[in-house]
């Protein structure tokens, strides 16, 4: 493929991103799915090229900053209270994952060998959160769904990437158990030991950075200088750009100032953004290639056969080992109520939630083209069955999580909306008592005084607004005159623009800070939405899927 082509395609894919996040909004579904299916979709076109997508591509450009993102912004407390769970799903769901896909696969494909086996159940056993995570968390899922499933992403990627690599060495080259055992604990202890490293000298390094971009541009390079390194010296570079994104995030609020805290969190927001959206699109893209790559080795029923064997013990496993280990845990030694109290329905739908992604196609794509100098002429087959694997449960699980969700009644999304609004008036209250504090001590201004007590009040009177329990005497909803005066203030700013009073640098200033005023015209700091008229999805939302993501507000009991 050319220079020309491939910007071509880089365009065309950044088109697709584009309609995709629109689609998914509208109809209220992951984005990942959409941007599968419009992948697969533009496969089928004859003049899209077939995409060969190089696995040391990904593995490098794609997960260390992904990896890194949910590293960093983790929640250490709550990651620590669920560590048994997170640790159960991510080493031994993980584990047994492996051990029951692989012998499945030595069932169905007996020439491939039990290495490569047990290399491909290696591929499919990590999960994916991304798509499961957006769902739960537009829904208003318990925060403790969304935590396990976040903590347990960030270390079977670790898990499962460690055992695909020794099942790659069993496969050229003479193994043993013992010397298994040996390489795992170099891997893993090497790898979280270095990232452990990384994460303290830059952070030393930051904490002497005061500028804003540089801070971003060092977040940036971070993953890269964790994962890159560890895999030259033959640790997990996941598990290093894990430990370096841990450690940092635990420290961000100490080692940044908020203008670097909020310069950061949006660049990595939409870089986490453009990296996911790329890398579904890739993957239903990619779909056409591998199919290609089969070259009439099966019959399309062995193939529907295998693939529909693979997918069911993928989910039946997880379903299982989630059901089951919560009665088993409680022989452990120590205190772990908190995981013996997780209710049934929370744990179906955290089996449920076990979607695959294209992290395990990448991982697939890197099984060797040949075997003690000979073609593995079933690694077409290996990469078709991971591929189909990935696709089916991020769409199959994915549309029906929502309404598994709803039916069990675990979308809490207005009581997560009051507990955030009575967070935010406790916020405000402190700093309006402290406001008050420093203007009896004459430390500020009455005039000052004043300006900001109003300010504090009218936020105080929103979040109380939107709690219910505002007396009718305030002053109300004020967005609509406060929209009016922003307004006002940007024709004027264009006036004194036309008319050469200010510079262009000036105009923008200014317009960044209306631009914030805006953003706080509605509870929350976000602009209002402009509400969707029914028009051509009105079937749509009549659907049981759409009204299982928008179960409209809760009735009050008499």
């Amino acid at each position: 493929m050319g220079e020309y082509e491939l910007f071509t395609l880089g365009v065309a894919i950044a088109i697709v991103m584009i309609i995709g996040r629109g689609v998914a909004n509208r109809l209220a579904v992951p984005d990942a799915i959409v941007l599968v299916v419009l992948g697969v979709l533009a496969s089928l076109i004859p003049q899209v090229p077939n995409i060969d997508l190089s696995p040391n591509l990904v593995l490098l450009v794609f997960l260390p900053p992904l990896v890194y993102n949910a590293a960093f912004f983790s929640a250490p407390r709550e990651t620590r209270e669920n560590a048994v769970p997170i640790s159960a799903l991510a080493i031994g769901a993980t584990a047994v994952t492996i051990l029951a896909v692989g012998g499945v696969t030595r069932l169905i494909l007996p020439a491939a060998g039990w290495a490569a086996a047990l290399a491909f159940a290696s591929a499919v056993a990590p999960t994916d959160a991304v798509a499961a995570t957006s769902v739960l968390t537009r829904l208003g899922a318990p925060t403790r769904i969304v935590t396990i499933l976040q903590g347990e992403s960030l270390i079977n990627d670790g898990v499962a990437l460690t055992a695909f690599g020794l099942a790659v060495e069993a496969m050229g080259h003479p193994f043993t158990v013992a010397h298994g055992l040996g390489r795992l604990a170099v891997v893993v202890a090497g790898g979280i030991g270095y990232g452990l490293v990384v994460g303290l000298v830059i952070g030393r390094i930051r904490h002497h950075v005061h500028d804003a971009s540089l801070q971003v541009l060092i977040s940036l390079v971070t993953p890269f200088v964790a994962y890159v390194p560890a895999e030259q010296l033959n640790v997990s570079g996941v598990l290093a750009t894990v430990g370096a994104g841990v450690y940092l995030g635990t420290r961000a609020d100490g080692m940044l100032q908020p203008a670097s805290r909020a310069a950061g969190a949006l660049f990595w927001r939409t870089l986490t953004f453009i990296l996911e959206s790329a890398l579904f699109v890739l993957l239903g893209l990619e779909l056409r290639s591998v199919v290609g790559h089969l070259a009439g080795t099966h019959s399309v029923a062995w193939l529907a056969g295998a693939a529909a064997a693979e997918v069911a013990v993928v989910i039946v496993i997880r379903m299982a080992w989630e059901l089951i280990s919560a009665p088993l845990l409680r022989r452990l030694p120590g205190r772990h109520t908190g995981y013996v109290r997780n209710p049934w329905r929370q744990r179906l739908v955290i089996g449920w939630g076990g979607m695959r992604g294209a992290i395990s196609l990448a991982i697939a794509l890197t099984l060797p083209l040949t075997v003690g100098g000979r073609t593995f002429t079933e690694r077409p087959t290996l990469v078709f069955l991971a591929a189909v694997v990935v696709v089916v449960t991020l769409i199959g699980q994915g549309l029906t999580l929502p309404p598994l969700l709803h039916a069990l009644g675990l979308g809490e999304g207005e009581e997560q909306r009051r507990r955030e609004a009575q967070a935010r008036a406790r916020v405000t209250e402190a700093g309006l008592a402290r406001l008050d504090e420093l203007a009896e001590a004459g430390e500020v201004d009455e005039d000052t005084a004043n300006v900001y007590r109003q300010l504090f009040e009218l936020r105080l009177e929103r979040v109380r607004a939107a709690l219910g329990e505002t007396d009718g005497d305030g002053p109300g909803d004020t967005s609509g005159f406060r929209a009016e005066l922003v307004r006002a203030q940007r024709d004027k700013l264009a006036e004194l623009y036309r008319s050469g009073k200010i510079s262009d640098e000036i105009r923008r200033t200014i317009t960044g800070t209306l631009d914030l005023q805006e953003r706080r015209l509605s509870p929350g700091g976000t602009t209002p939405r402009t509400p969707r008229c029914p028009g051509w999805h009105a079937r749509w939302q009549r659907s049981p899927f759409y009204r299982a993501c928008h179960p409209g507000p809760k009735r009050r009991g008499a």
